[in-house]
């Protein structure tokens, strides 16, 4: 049985949506740490993976090119140094003498991106690979979507589209999750990036650039859909 899961960081640590793809099913859960990720065929993470040293990535700016509207979804300048920092100010200190700055909303990544920074491999990118939800739900509407995440029309238009993709249960998913741990769009989120994932399985994904570049540690540096 063939497994496509998506994931994406929440309060609780991580959500995880899995696609049983010969039987058509789904289910979710929520995980503390990335290193006791379940295990899936393929993994579409919403997370950095490969990451400069200095400047910015070019499969991010290809992102927001994409995704019009939409594209300040997607952090720039987001580099390996940064995990060493132990203060806001002194990261964003260092990032803008690098020519990017560093926002607050991405300085409260960098602990996940920490996390997966030290467990993903080369290697392991054969079947985790970096993916964003705003790329996914382009993928199922054929455009970039109107609304953000999380305004009322926003969550709807995501909902729709997943139930139009095979979740039908979406609506039962949300009421019975712990928002504690996780919250609507992040689930929505998860589901969008399983369906990434299935697409990747199946040979049909699509990535930001065609020929990734690598970073310091052989990763490649690219974001897929």
């Amino acid at each position: 049985m063939s497994v496509a899961a998506g994931v994406d960081g929440c309060k609780g640590g991580w959500v995880m949506v899995r696609r049983y793809v010969e039987r058509g099913t789904a289910d979710f859960m929520i995980f503390q740490r990335w290193r006791d990720l379940p295990t899936a065929d393929m993994v579409a993470v919403d997370m950095p993976i490969g990451l400069p040293e200095t400047g910015s990535r070019g499969c991010d700016t290809l992102a927001r090119r994409k995704l019009g509207q939409r594209g300040a979804s997607v952090f720039l300048g987001l580099r390996r140094p940064l995990l060493e920092f132990e203060t806001y100010d002194q990261a964003r200190l260092w990032a803008k003498e690098d020519g990017f700055g560093l926002s607050k909303q991405a300085w409260y990544l960098l602990p996940k991106i920490r996390e997966v920074d030290e467990t993903v491999t080369p290697a392991s990118q054969a079947h985790i690979r970096e993916a964003h939800p705003e790329l996914a739900f382009l993928a199922l509407q054929g455009s970039p979507l109107e609304h953000p995440k999380k305004t009322p029309e926003g969550q709807k238009t995501r909902m729709d589209l997943l139930r139009e993709n095979g979740f039908g249960r979406i609506s039962n998913w949300i009421d019975i999750l712990n928002t504690g741990h996780a919250w609507a769009d992040d689930l929505l989120d998860a589901c969008a990036l399983s369906l990434s994932a299935e697409r990747m399985l199946k040979g049909k994904g699509e990535r930001l650039p065609d020929d990734p570049p690598l970073d310091a540690k052989g990763l490649r540096m690219e974001i897929w859909y």
